[in-house]
C-alpha cells in the first residue's frame, strides 16, 4: 500500500577511481538520479542502459540489491567480529567463509580484494551502491576517521532495526486489506463471467419480462463477456504507459504531488517521510557527518519527489547560514510540532537526540493512522463488496419468484 518509489534496473558502464573500466548493475527511479548519484560516488559514467527484463537477461546476478532482513545480519555479525579485535581483512575473511553462496558473498570477495589491493573498508564498499547505501558507506567513513567503527557501525544497526521494523508494520497493515480486495474481486468476476449468464440462459428459455435491474445486469455482463479480451488488452497497455510516465522525472513529481494531497492517506505519506528523513539525519550527525552533507544524505529517504525538492532549498539556505529549524520551516511541509522540537534541540546543542525523538513521534503517528486505515477499511470493503454481490443476486432472483408465481 505504501510504496513510494518505482525502481527499475540499468546496465552502467562505468570508471572507477583505480582506473577500471567495469559494467554493473543498479536500481534506480530514473536514469537522471542514477547518474547523480554515481557521479557524485567518484564514478566517471560512460553509460547507463536500462534492462527491459531485469537482472534474468542481463548483468549478474549478484549485483541484485541485498534484502534489508540480510543487511541488518551482516552487520550484527560484522559488528561482532570487529569488536573481537580482528584485523578488517580477517572479518571480511570471516565473514565470506560463513556466509551462504548468494549475491552478497561475492561482492564480499571483491571488497577482500579491494582491501588487499590498499583500499580501505568505506572505499571498497562505496565501489557496489547497489549493495551498500551512501549513507551506509557515510557512516562507515566517519567511523575509520573517529577511531570508533564499532560505536558508528552500532549506531546504524539500531537505525535500521527501526527502519525495518515500521515497514514491517506496514507491510501487516497492507496485507489484509489487499488480501480482502483480491478475494472479493475474484468473487465478483466469478459471478458476472459465470453466474449470471447461467440464470441468462434460463430466463431466455422462459421468455420472462424482465425487471429493469436484470436488464442491466444482462447487459453489463454480455458486453464484459464479448469485450474481454479488448479490456484486458486496454489494461495491460494502461498500465505499461502509466508505468512510462511514472518513471519519468516530470510524471514521478507529478504524482508524488497528487500523493500529499489526497485525504488520510497524504498525510500518512508525510509522517512517515518525516520520520524517516529526521531517524537518518539524526544517525548521520551522531556519525560526525557535517548537518549538510547529512541533509543531502538524508533527502533520498523522503522518497517523494515535490518534498526532496523542497528539502534541496532547504539544504540551499542551510548553506548559505541559515538554520535548520529556519530553513525546515520554509519547506512547508514540516509540521509545527516537529519544527519546535528541531528549534529546541539547535538552541540546547542535542539536535541529534531531539531528531531521534521527532522521529519516534512520527512514527508512532504512522503507526496509529496505519491502526485506523485497517479498522476503517475492512468493512468499508465488506459493505461495499457485499452491496455489489447483493445488487447481483437480487437481480438474478427477482426474475425466478416471478416464475414461481406464475406457475402457482
Amino acid at each position: 500500500m505504501l510504496k513510494f518509489v518505482v525502481m527499475a534496473s540499468f546496465l552502467c558502464k562505468i570508471g572507477t577511481a583505480d582506473g577500471r573500466i567495469v559494467e554493473r548493475v543498479f536500481d534506480s527511479s530514473s536514469r537522471e538520479l542514477l547518474r547523480q548519484n554515481l557521479e557524485s560516488q567518484g564514478f566517471f559514467v560512460f553509460n547507463i542502459r536500462r534492462q527491459i527484463f531485469g537482472p534474468l537477461f542481463g548483468g549478474r546476478q549478484h549485483q541484485g540489491r541485498v534484502s534489508g532482513v540480510r543487511f541488518l545480519a551482516f552487520n550484527q555479525e560484522l559488528l561482532v567480529l570487529i569488536r573481537s579485535g580482528l584485523p578488517i581483512l580477517q572479518v571480511i575473511e570471516t565473514l565470506i567463509e560463513q556466509m551462504e553462496s548468494g549475491g552478497l558473498r561475492e561482492v564480499l570477495r571483491e571488497v577482500r580484494e579491494e582491501i588487499k589491493s590498499g583500499s580501505c573498508l568505506s572505499d571498497a564498499f562505496a565501489k557496489y551502491p547497489q549493495i551498500f547505501p551512501h549513507l551506509y558507506v557515510a557512516s562507515i567513513r566517519a567511523g575509520e576517521k573517529t577511531g570508533d567503527l564499532p560505536l558508528t557501525i552500532g549506531r546504524f544497526i539500531d537505525y535500521q532495526k527501526r527502519v525495518e521494523a515500521i515497514r514491517a508494520r506496514i507491510r501487516s497493515a497492507s496485507f489484509y486489506p489487499l488480501l480482502l480486495t483480491t478475494l472479493a474481486t475474484g468473487v465478483l468476476f466469478f459471478m458476472l463471467l459465470y453466474v449470471v449468464p447461467s440464470f441468462t440462459q434460463i430466463f431466455a428459455d422462459a421468455n420472462l419480462e424482465l425487471p429493469l435491474l436484470t436488464r442491466l445486469l444482462i447487459a453489463f455482463t454480455e458486453g464484459l463477456s464479448s469485450y474481454l479480451s479488448l479490456l484486458v488488452v486496454i489494461v495491460v497497455a494502461g498500465v505499461f504507459l502509466l508505468r512510462r510516465f511514472l518513471h519519468s522525472a516530470r510524471g514521478r513529481l507529478f504524482f508524488d504531488r497528487i500523493l500529499l494531497k489526497v485525504p488520510f492517506f497524504g498525510g500518512l505519506f508525510r509522517d512517515y517521510a518525516i520520520s524517516n528523513f529526521t531517524r537518518t539525519l539524526g544517525t548521520t550527525l551522531a556519525s560526525g557527518t557535517p548537518l549538510v552533507s547529512a541533509m543531502t544524505m538524508s533527502r533520498g529517504t523522503l522518497n517523494n519527489r515535490a518534498l526532496e525538492q523542497e528539502m534541496a532549498l532547504a539544504v540551499q539556505r542551510v548553506e548559505e547560514g541559515t538554520g535548520l529549524s529556519e530553513s525546515l520551516t520554509r519547506t512547508g511541509f514540516f509540521p509545527a510540532i516537529a519544527l519546535r522540537m528541531v528549534s529546541v534541540g539547535e538552541t540546547t546543542g542535542a539536535l541529534t537526540e531531539m531528531l531521534g525523538d521527532v522521529a519516534d513521534f512520527y512514527e508512532s503517528e504512522v503507526e496509529k493512522r496505519l491502526v485506523k486505515l485497517t479498522t476503517m477499511i475492512e468493512p468499508v470493503l465488506m459493505m461495499v463488496m457485499g452491496l455489489m454481490i447483493g445488487l447481483i443476486v437480487v437481480a438474478m432472483y427477482i426474475p425466478i419468484f416471478q416464475m414461481g408465481q406464475t406457475i402457482r
